[in-house]
């Protein structure tokens, strides 16, 4: 649970909860509602009301599949190769070319 109600830049614990499987309700405040995919990785919900109706489906997420949009979105690998990408673009080199 992710109550936090200023617009939060980033959001690490609710990243670092996918990365251990576990999904997330978190405020539609901030970054929040870009990081967690509605339904698969948990619920971005208005209120308090909301937070808990979201409760039971959010218990019958699949954790294993919380995983895997971690890993796809968020694992250092992929930061770092997005990272890469951004600079080779800054420096004009189209493609990084993989080593």
């Amino acid at each position: 649970l992710f109550p936090i109600d200023w617009p939060e830049p980033f959001g690490l614990a609710p990243i670092e909860a996918m990365a251990c499987g576990t999904p997330v309700i978190a405020w539609n405040c901030g970054a929040l509602p870009e990081l967690i995919d509605q339904g698969v990785t948990g619920f971005v919900v208005d209120s308090v009301d909301d937070a808990v109706a979201a409760m039971p489906v959010l218990l019958g997420l699949d954790r294993r599949q919380v995983r895997v949009v971690f890993e796809k979105r968020f694992s250092a690998t992929r930061m770092a190769r997005d990272y890469l990408a951004a600079y080779m673009r800054l420096i004009g080199i189209q493609e990084a070319r993989a080593s």
